[in-house]
């Protein structure tokens, strides 16, 4: 009796777990909605309309953030492409450092009395 297997043809596609979500999607959905929640109960002291707009808000970044693939990449992927591009520097300029004579000068005598010595070669008293 031969047994049949299936063989994967979307190896580079996310598996999708609930609600036509890829797993990960579904998790940042997830916290998104859980701090919308917990945002409209911390500011359970402000006027209505703030309140509401702040939920709006967060509720429409946490549905970004899980939704949203611009490129193929990720918002946090962008972000940390944005935040790269605003902390690298536009220009470089190579300039030759000017040696410090204190390491090249030998202390105490002229270099015309100085006595050199290969080092690869045997002293000999």
């Amino acid at each position: 009796m031969a047994t049949r297997h299936e063989i994967p043809t979307h190896l580079n596609v996310e598996d999708r777990a609930f609600f036509g979500l890829s797993v990960r999607q579904f998790t940042d959905l997830v916290a998104g909605l859980a701090g919308t929640y917990s945002l409209w109960h911390q500011v359970a002291g402000w006027p209505v309309a703030p309140r509401v707009a702040a939920a709006a808000l967060s509720l429409i970044v946490a549905l970004a953030v899980a939704l949203l693939k611009p490129g193929g990449r990720r918002l946090e992927q962008w972000l940390i492409v944005c935040l790269h591009y605003a902390v690298t520097p536009r220009r470089a300029a190579w300039r030759p450092r000017r040696p410090d004579p204190r390491h090249w000068r030998p202390a105490g005598r002229p270099w015309a009395q100085l006595n050199t010595q290969l080092l690869w070669q045997e002293r000999r008293p």
